[in-house]
């Protein structure tokens, strides 16, 4: 705590009485004075030192550091900057992009055909006339949908020879004496859980066109016995996982029961598996049991639960470290964080424009690269020398000192100088946790339109659903195909050739 503090000057008589006693006087005096003066410049570092850690407080967005959008607040500036940089490609589609035009079919589902009744020029009757051609029109549209009933009806029959009464059997899926069938099961669960639509909203969709209306537990019910039927694919994809070269993990905050829980992920381009839990650290990912047994290369955001797994390799996303360094340039004013973003993006391109068959930088180049990288580290710490001790007299604190953000960056630099740089190493390795990121956003879409979960329970299902579900899609696999086929009780269960 700051106190205030009272500078103290000595009078014109207390100046004239200590000249006229002789030099000793005037020495202390002088002291007394430097003491004021040293104590109060003290005092004024200290309120540097408060003021700059507010003023960084304030400036961080989701633009310069890892604070969600959402933190922003309703105060947020546009989103004018960004870490991509303009490229040379003209809008629209790129040479080699397959296109969606539209082109007319051999075999078209219905055909009509416009009689001609009389001439266009001179009125003349055509009925009769023989056809020597057509001009055609195709219009692709979507016919009208409705609820079809299918009635099953066992035969029952009284035996001749002894009078017993036999029934003929039903499919094994229809067990009610009314139900709805796996396409209805199939429509509730691809909105709910792919498109997020509310279940509310997705009985509307079934009323409105359908003209039948569902319950909100049908719905329910849907998603509840999707999550059920896929349970082989999804013990699949963590096993997969579990052996994968690379592997994404990332987790982020979630509304369940009006409490803070957390999803978890651990991902690959291939495949995806999401885990709920109301811990975010150790035992989390202890529960959803996939790094315990991991022994490739980890890539995560430095969250330090990550590190307690040291059997497998570790490597930092730099997509962080760039946001985190641009707000030290700007906000600290420290020319050596924009020297170590240019860096990265500068190794990162190197990585780029080397050819197959090779998996990492030269030796040559990988010693320039570090010895680079422990320069601009050094100039960091230079930029940022260490506070002065602790005056006598003063209170200490406990604990270890507190950084601020600027030596915090620096220390995870040098200290994680190979996870920094994992990337220029094994060119298995990404720049960055954007697969991470990118399979964590879409369920937080889905809390940005439901507000969140009434159910523990229902936040697991959903994640279960979705990873089968982001799996799928990554495979190029249709969406509703997939969930049709689980209610059919084929789930869609990746290879493990696609590791």
């Amino acid at each position: 705590m700051i106190h205030l503090m009272n500078f103290r000057t000595p009078t014109d008589e207390e100046i004239h009485t200590a000249f006229a006693q002789g030099e000793a006087a005037v020495m202390v005096l002088f002291h007394e004075v430097a003491t004021q003066v040293a104590e109060l410049a003290q005092q004024l570092a200290k309120q540097s030192e408060v003021l700059q850690t507010l003023q960084a407080r304030l400036a961080k967005s989701s633009r310069n550091s890892s604070k969600p959008p959402s933190s922003d607040g309703y105060g947020k500036v546009k989103r004018t900057e960004s870490l991509r940089k303009s490229g040379d490609k003209p809008n629209g589609g790129q040479p080699g992009h397959d296109g969606q035009t539209l082109l007319a079919v051999e075999t078209p589902e219905r055909t009509l055909t416009h009689e001609v009744a009389s001439c266009a020029h001179c009125q003349a009757s055509l009925q009769g006339s023989e056809v020597v051609g057509y001009a055609e029109r195709q219009v692709f549209d979507i016919p009208a949908i409705r609820i079809e009933v299918t009635a099953h009806r066992a035969e029952i029959k009284v035996c001749p020879a002894c009078g017993h009464s036999s029934t003929g059997s039903f499919p094994d899926a229809v067990t009610h004496a009314v139900q709805y069938g796996p396409i209805v099961q199939t429509w509730a669960s691809y909105f709910t859980n792919h498109h997020h639509i509310p279940v509310e909203r997705t009985t509307e969709i079934f009323a409105d066109l359908l003209q039948h209306q569902v319950s909100e537990a049908t719905v329910l019910k849907a998603s509840e016995e999707l999550s059920a039927v896929i349970e082989p694919s999804t013990e699949a994809v963590k096993e997969l996982l579990r052996n994968s070269e690379v592997l994404h993990v990332d987790e982020s905050g979630l509304r369940v029961k009006g409490q803070l829980h957390w999803l978890h992920v651990a991902s690959t381009a291939e495949l995806t598996h999401y885990e709920v839990h109301a811990k975010r650290g150790h035992e989390a990912m202890e529960d959803a049991g996939i790094l315990g047994a991991f022994t490739g290369t980890a890539v995560h955001d430095h969250w330090k639960p990550y590190f307690t797994y040291d059997q497998c390799d570790h490597a930092l996303c730099n997509a962080h470290h760039l946001r985190e360094l641009r707000f030290i340039d700007k906000q600290y004013q420290q020319s050596w964080a924009n020297d170590m973003a240019e860096l990265l993006l500068e190794i990162k391109a190197a990585v780029e424009a080397t050819p197959a068959p090779a998996m990492r930088l030269s030796p040559p180049a990988l010693s320039v690269f570090e010895t680079r990288y422990d320069t601009v580290v050094q100039a960091g710490f230079a930029a940022n020398p260490a506070p002065m001790p602790t005056t006598e007299g003063e209170e200490k604190k406990r604990g270890r000192p507190k950084h601020p953000p600027p030596v915090n960056l620096l220390i995870r630099l040098r200290d994680f100088k190979g996870q920094v740089l994992a990337f220029m190493s094994d060119f298995r390795v990404p720049f960055d946790n954007n697969q991470g990121e990118r399979d964590i956003r879409m369920v937080k879409v889905k809390q940005k339109v439901s507000g969140g979960f009434r159910t523990v329970e229902g936040a697991k299902r959903f994640g279960r659903i979705r990873g089968y579900l982001s799996t799928a899609r990554k495979q190029a696999k249709n969406v509703f195909e997939a969930i049709r086929d689980a209610f059919d009780g084929h789930p869609f269960i990746p290879s493990s050739e696609i590791q």
